[in-house]
């Protein structure tokens, strides 16, 4: 069974996550993301829809568990494939509209957060839970979630680590609409079918325009190397060890803090 499955049809593509049973952002689902992009962009459309399986209880589960190192690597350097399909979906020529079903975890938010839209049903959540789970966020992540919620609002979800509904996001101004669940995906495709009856060309300059624009955040590299380096001693921690087992235990971390 193929993790991803795209259809196409007035100019509408659509990207579906298909892998049971939570949609875990695994390397090899991330790739046929990547595939599916550009295979996308190959036939010219005017927008994008990324969802999951019509009726999930869980968009995405995040990042796959099993795939998470145990060596003090940094698994979401720059060639990481969770950094690589965010990279390709702010980059793609069209506006890609995020339609959710389902709650959101983990690095599946700033997938979706780097998203042109966002449209959730009523009952649609956000967790981002690395520091259940002693994981330290990338720079770039932090940027990326930035760039569409107030720094209070991100402060309050990377350190608590939980859910936030959809309806508070959408007063944030992180999600565009929240709708009924019956009333989603013929939501969603209407707001595809206005964008798609734009012009493509200025469609392409306007998302190029507010990527660059959005981007503009100066840092230093002696800021850089010292985050790294602050993120490179959790990797080396037995707290993010910990973190690991308990997931895997299905328990309460007891972190200690070193």
């Amino acid at each position: 069974m193929a993790n991803v499955l795209i259809e196409v049809a007035n100019d509408i593509g659509t990207i579906t996550l298909n892998r049971p049973k939570v949609n875990a952002l695994s390397s090899e689902l991330m790739a046929e993301v990547v595939q599916a992009l550009h295979t996308m962009q190959e036939q010219h459309l005017r927008v994008l829809i990324l969802r999951a399986q019509r009726g999930a209880k869980i968009f995405s589960a995040g990042h796959e568990v099993n795939e998470l190192p145990t060596n003090g690597r940094d698994p979401l350097s720059y060639n990481d494939p969770l950094r690589t399909v965010i990279r390709e979906v702010q980059h793609h020529p069209c506006p890609v509209i995020a339609m959710i079903e389902g709650s959101v975890w983990g690095g599946a938010c700033e997938l979706v957060m780097s998203c042109d839209l966002i449209v959730c049903g009523e009952d649609t959540t956000f967790a981002i839970t690395p520091a259940r789970m002693g994981v330290p966020y990338n720079i770039s992540g932090i940027l990326n979630m930035m760039k569409v919620a107030d720094i209070p609002f991100i402060k309050e979800m990377l350190f608590t680590a939980q859910p936030v509904t959809a309806e508070r996001l959408m007063a944030c101004g992180v999600v565009n609409h929240v709708v009924a669940r019956t009333e989603l995906e013929g939501f969603t495709y209407t707001l595809a079918m206005q964008i798609a009856e734009c012009s493509p060309l200025v469609l392409r300059i306007l998302k190029e325009e507010l990527r660059v624009l959005t981007s503009a955040h100066p840092i230093t590299p002696e800021a850089y190397e010292r985050l790294q380096s602050l993120r490179r001693e959790v990797y080396d921690s037995e707290d993010y060890h910990e973190g690991i087992r308990a997931f895997f235990e299905k328990r309460k971390p007891q972190f200690m803090g070193k």
